[in-house]
């Protein structure tokens, strides 16, 4: 038998030899996973590239700015800005590039299976790839081609006698016909995000901006395409009072080339330029020619064709924010064809886009005032009601106080609503983090456990009342235990209304009242009547306060017996204001007993040591003292009269007193020391059964020994 295992034992000898541990799974780098659609990395990636794409259509526009006329009757590239702005549209289609390669991994819902639910991801790479290819590779594709970057830098310097006018039309059309891709992009964007969060703009602010945003984008592609416009207008009118020189109306003729910056340095242009009248008949600030420049003639009066790159941005982006506002009333345009139906365009687009942003800041401005507006009116109506109801005015002031207070704590907000709809367990997580920290302030909860802390937590409500509010009323039912947030309370009481007691306490943060609900949840056989409260707390100022009913107490203390330990209780009894109370007031009544006492027994020494060194040194009045306290007061004057009388007769002649008062003397005294003996008797009686005063009787301490 044992040579049957040897096989087996070097088998797993060979195994233990494995530095690396053995997993079926193979791991696959991340390059190559799949993703989910609805997964927070894609979602942060959608957010992201829409965010560059939005930067991307602020970017395109900008090639529309590259012309200028850079002096008289000549016009120019501005080298120095199509560097920046190439350079900037390269690093955006690295994102644009990147975004591809991304949605050749990103799985998809499979149509089928949409039958129940969200569906079931296909992350199949091959179906990934097929119906990416099908839907919209070729418009991101077309969005991602650096073509104005290939254009300015090789095509453009590689062609002969290319001249800034060319440069100007190519560059011009090139962006805008990539710039439909670009913009149809947006759209299934946009709908992706909404569809995995719900809204693009989580917010009515941010909404708002949003919508400001692409109204400026809006702005700034009308604004940049009035100044190319303006430039190709120039343009056309030193093109068209070129084309008249060219018959021959003096030497040199005009030459399209002497149109382009490039040729300033040409003796020929110079020559030209001192003969020719292109400046003097296309001046747009004069405009005596019969030339027309429409609304373009704008941008040569304010010097925007020659400004510097800054200055000509912010114009045209005013200029077109104003005309979008205004629907294009105040543009002066010509009659010519293209220039009219670019002013429909604007009046169109502006039509729409500055109602549209109107709505949503209006959205906004509702959103953030509408609980304002709920509160006003619920004042208003409050205000009717009590004027209706004739309540004093007392009382309709601190209905004014509350419901201010709770518009300043709470904002209008229903919390309550807000926690029922969430699921259980993120609702105790928030009671968790709201309440834990304040319960734990409670000298008595900061000795429980977590999971009976967790327990008050989730049943803890949330309590505002205002200043001269009474909670509790000394002698009424206690529906529920306070705990301090921030806030002072007054909690006195008059012991049931006993003439001449009073005892009052400030409760604030930390603090709680209404422990006598607790002494009844603890007992195990308690009734269903509520206990009575033994104090009168009232309000000192605006306090917030957790409120624990007295049925989620009781159900606290039926689930969890660590709440029966006898640490919890001691440590109940040492924080109890009640409990406080009536240690002061049995260490009160005791004192005042012993002081009683004590006088009681001194003036009974002082007796029996006068009865003792000064009546009893005579024997006559031992004797009759003797017989006259067994006996009545009228047979010690029949008995021993005569005996007695004689005795104190001697005693009035030696001390010089009558008689008469010398006999009234003696039996009051009799009668004192017999009285003082019997008071001395109670005494000692009730030394050893010494009870509390009925009314101040110590609270009910409930009996655990019992069994629910």
């Amino acid at each position: 038998m044992v040579h049957s295992f040897h096989p087996y034992a070097a088998a797993s000898a060979r195994f233990r030899q494995i530095s690396v541990p053995f997993n079926l799974r193979k791991t696959k780098p991340w390059w190559s996973e799949i993703l989910d659609p609805g997964s927070e990395t894609v979602t942060r990636w959608n957010y992201l590239f829409f965010v560059i794409c939005i930067m991307g259509l602020f970017l395109d526009p900008l090639f529309f700015f590259l012309p200028l006329i850079g002096g008289k009757a000549c016009m120019e590239t501005d080298l120095q800005i199509s560097i920046y702005v190439t350079s900037i549209r390269t690093i955006a289609d690295l994102f644009y590039i990147f975004h591809i390669i991304i949605k050749f991994r990103i799985a998809f819902i499979a149509p089928g299976s949409r039958v129940f639910g969200r569906g079931q991801l296909c992350k199949d790479p091959w179906a990934i790839a097929t119906r990416y290819l099908k839907k919209d590779f070729f418009i991101d594709l077309a969005a991602c081609l650096p073509l104005p970057q290939i254009m300015i830098w090789f095509v453009i310097p590689a062609t002969r006698n290319s001249t800034a006018a060319y440069t100007n039309h190519t560059l011009s059309l090139i962006v805008l016909i990539q710039y439909i891709p670009r913009f149809i992009q947006l759209f299934p964007l946009n709908r992706r995000i909404a569809k995995n969060t719900g809204v693009v703009a989580k917010t009515a602010w941010s909404g708002a901006v949003y919508n400001l945003i692409l109204f400026a984008l809006t702005a700034h592609i009308v604004g940049s395409s009035w100044y190319v416009l303006s430039i190709k207008r120039q343009y056309e009118c030193w093109k068209q009072e070129c084309g008249k020189e060219q018959n021959g109306t003096h030497s040199p003729s005009c030459n399209l080339e002497f149109l382009d910056c490039k040729t300033t340095n040409n003796r020929e242009r110079q020559a030209w330029l001192k003969k020719t009248n292109v400046s003097e008949n296309c001046d747009a600030i004069n405009d005596e020619g019969k030339f027309q420049f429409g609304m373009f003639k704008e941008a040569f009066k304010n010097d925007v064709a020659s400004a510097p790159f800054i200055s000509k941005y912010f114009y045209c982006l005013w200029w077109g924010m104003r005309n979008l506002c205004a629907y294009g009333q105040d543009i002066e345009t010509s009659t010519m064809a293209g220039e009219t139906s670019f002013c429909i365009t604007i009046a169109s687009i502006g039509l729409v886009q500055f109602s549209h942003l109107m709505s949503q800041i209006q959205t906004f401005l509702q959103s953030t005032t509408a609980r304002l507006e709920e509160w006003r009116v619920k004042r208003r109506d409050t205000e009717e009601w009590m004027r209706h109801r004739q309540l004093p005015p007392e009382l309709q002031e601190r209905v004014r106080r509350f419901v201010q207070y709770q518009w300043i704590a709470t904002r209008g907000v229903d919390e309550k609503s807000i926690l029922n709809s969430l699921p259980l367990d993120i609702r105790r997580q928030i009671q968790r983090h709201l309440c834990l920290a304040h319960v734990r302030r409670v000298p008595f909860f900061a000795q429980m456990d977590d999971q009976l802390l967790d327990a008050i937590c989730e049943r803890l409500k949330s309590s505002l009342n205002t200043r001269d509010t009474h909670i509790f009323r000394e002698g009424a039912p206690v529906s529920e235990m306070l705990f301090i947030v921030r806030g002072q309370l007054e909690s006195s009481t008059t012991d049931g209304g006993r003439t001449g007691f009073f005892n009052s306490i400030t409760l604030r943060a930390g603090d709680f009242c209404g422990e006598e609900l607790l002494t009844w949840a603890l007992m195990p056989s308690s009734s269903l009547n509520l206990p009575v409260s033994t104090r009168t707390v009232k309000s000192l100022t605006e306090v917030e306060a957790f409120a624990l009913r007295a049925e989620d107490l009781k159900y606290v203390a039926s689930q969890f017996k660590r709440l029966h330990s006898k640490k919890l209780q001691h440590a109940f009894r040492y924080y109890s204001h009640q409990w406080r109370t009536w240690g002061a007031c049995y260490i009160q009544v005791a004192w005042r007993r012993y002081k009683k006492r004590k006088l009681a027994l001194d003036l009974l020494r002082e007796e029996e040591y006068y009865y003792t060194h000064v009546l009893d040194q005579d024997p006559d009045y031992n004797n009759g003292s003797t017989s006259g306290a067994d006996d009545d007061d009228d047979d010690n004057d029949d008995g021993e009269g005569p005996s007695k009388t004689s005795s104190l007769r001697r005693m009035a002649e030696q001390l010089h007193i009558p008689i008469g008062p010398a006999i009234l003397a003696s039996k009051f005294a009799a009668t004192t020391k017999r009285g003082l003996r019997k008071v001395a008797t109670r005494l000692d009686r009730e030394t050893s059964s010494a009870k509390m005063p009925k009314k101040l009787f110590k609270p009910n301490e409930p009996d655990f020994s019992k069994d629910s």
